[in-house]
C-alpha cells in the first residue's frame, strides 16, 4: 500500500458520524429487548467524489474507524477497495476480528466501493456485474413485544404491499409462540410464505417440538432455532425438521472462516450474511462465493438499501430482508432509499454507486456527539 497509488486517485479523507434512532415501539425477540438503533456512518472522499457506507453497531465502532481505520486507508488508492480491505484486516489483527472490528471494516469498505462506483459514474451493481435486475424481499419484524393485533396488522400490511413472504420473531415464550404463529397465518392468508426467527432462544429438543407445531401453519423458514454457535444443533434441526421447512442462520458471521465452518457442517439450508457485519461488500462477495461452492443459497440479512445492489450481483442470492427498523431509518436518513415493487427491490440505475445520499437536516437531530 505504500508509494504512489496506481490510479492516481487517492482517498483524501474519511469522516465518521454516529446516530441513535428510537424505535417506534419497544421491540424484543427471543433473547433481547431494545428501544433504539444505532447507525455508524462513514463518508470517504477522493477525486472530488464522496462514497457513503454504514453499519448498525455500537458507537465504539465509530471510534475504531476514526482512530485506526481512517489512517489505514487515507492517501491510498480509491480504485482498489479490496486492497484497502486487506490493509484494514491486517491493521486490526491484534484487536479481534468478530464484532466491532468487522462492523467497522464493513462501514468503511461499503463507503470505498461506493466511492469507486461514483468515480466511474456507474451504479454499484454495474461495477460489480449484475446477474439479475431485482431482488425478492421478505417483510421482517413481528417482534415478540407486539400484541397479537400489532403482529397481524404489520404482517398483513406487507402482504397488501405485494410482498409474498413475511417473518416474525418467536422464542420469548414457547407456548405463546404457537398461538402467535397461528394468528400470523390467519392474518396473511394461506398463500403467503411465513418465516419464523427464534434468535437462538430454544434448546435443541424444544426447537424440534416447535418445528412440528409450526408445520401445521405451513412455516417454511425456521431461523436460528438454536444458537448459531451450535452447529451440531442446527444440523440436527436441518436433518429432522418437517419437509418443506428450511433452517437458516449466519447473520452473526463476521469473516469467511465462520461461513465456511457453518457450510462445512451442513448446518443450514440457507446461509445468511450481512454486508454491514461481515466485512462490507468485499466480505459479502466472499460469503457468496462460499455459498456457490457449497451449492447453498444465500439470503441477505437486514440493511435493504445496502443489499439491493449486492443482491443483484451475487449469483446464489435468494432474497433479502426488508427489516422494519432499518427500512424506517434508511428512508428517514437517505435520499435514494428503495421501496419494493411487486415484492422486490430494483436498484436505481440512474444514480451512481448504491444511490444513497445523506439527508443531513433529517439525520442531524439523531446525531451523537
Amino acid at each position: 500500500m505504500e508509494g504512489v497509488t496506481r490510479s492516481d486517485i487517492a482517498i483524501d479523507r474519511t469522516k465518521v458520524s454516529t446516530y441513535e434512532v428510537p424505535t417506534d415501539f419497544p421491540e424484543s425477540d427471543g433473547t433481547l429487548q431494545w428501544n433504539s438503533t444505532t447507525l455508524v456512518l462513514v463518508h470517504a472522499q477522493g477525486g472530488n467524489k464522496v462514497g457513503l457506507g454504514y453499519t448498525y453497531a455500537d458507537k465504539a465502532t465509530a471510534l475504531l474507524i476514526q482512530d485506526t481505520l481512517s489512517k489505514t486507508v487515507e492517501c491510498h488508492d480509491a480504485m482498489s477497495p479490496a486492497a484497502n480491505w486487506n490493509a484494514m484486516v491486517a491493521r486490526t489483527r491484534n484487536l479481534g476480528r468478530p464484532g466491532i472490528v468487522a462492523m467497522a471494516i464493513s462501514a468503511v469498505d461499503i463507503a470505498l466501493w461506493d466511492l469507486k462506483a461514483r468515480l466511474l459514474d456507474l451504479p454499484l451493481v454495474t461495477l460489480l456485474g449484475g446477474v439479475r435486475d431485482s431482488v425478492p424481499v421478505y417483510g421482517s419484524g413481528g417482534f415478540t413485544s407486539y400484541s397479537e393485533k400489532q403482529l397481524q396488522d404489520q404482517l398483513a400490511g406487507w402482504v397488501k404491499q405485494g410482498i409474498p413472504r413475511v417473518k416474525m420473531k418467536i422464542g420469548r415464550d414457547a407456548k405463546a409462540d404457537v398461538g402467535r404463529v397461528a394468528a400470523a397465518r390467519d392474518a396473511i392468508g394461506p398463500k403467503t410464505e411465513l418465516f419464523v426467527d427464534a434468535n437462538g432462544a430454544y434448546s435443541r429438543k424444544q426447537a424440534l417440538i416447535q418445528a412440528e407445531k409450526f408445520a401445521a401453519f405451513n412455516v417454511s423458514w425456521f431461523e436460528e432455532p438454536v444458537s448459531s454457535d451450535d452447529l451440531a444443533g442446527l444440523r440436527l434441526l436441518r436433518d429432522r425438521a418437517p419437509a418443506g421447512m428450511e433452517i437458516a442462520a449466519g447473520e452473526y458471521g463476521y469473516d469467511p472462516g465462520y461461513f465456511l465452518r457453518m457450510l462445512a457442517a451442513g448446518a443450514v439450508d440457507v446461509l445468511q450474511a450481512d454486508a454491514t457485519r461481515c466485512g462490507g461488500i468485499t466480505g459479502f462477495l466472499q460469503a457468496a462465493a462460499l455459498c456457490e461452492a457449497h451449492h447453498v443459497p444465500l439470503s441477505a440479512h437486514t440493511a435493504p438499501s445496502i443489499h439491493a445492489h449486492l443482491g443483484c450481483a451475487a449469483t446464489p442470492l435468494r432474497h433479502l430482508e426488508y427489516f422494519h427498523d432499518h427500512v424506517r431509518i434508511e428512508h428517514l436518513f437517505f435520499d435514494g432509499a428503495l421501496s419494493p415493487v411487486d415484492g422486490a427491490l430494483r436498484p436505481d440505475l440512474s444514480r451512481p454507486g448504491h444511490g444513497l445520499v445523506l439527508k443531513e437536516a433529517d439525520a442531524r437531530p439523531f446525531e451523537l456527539t
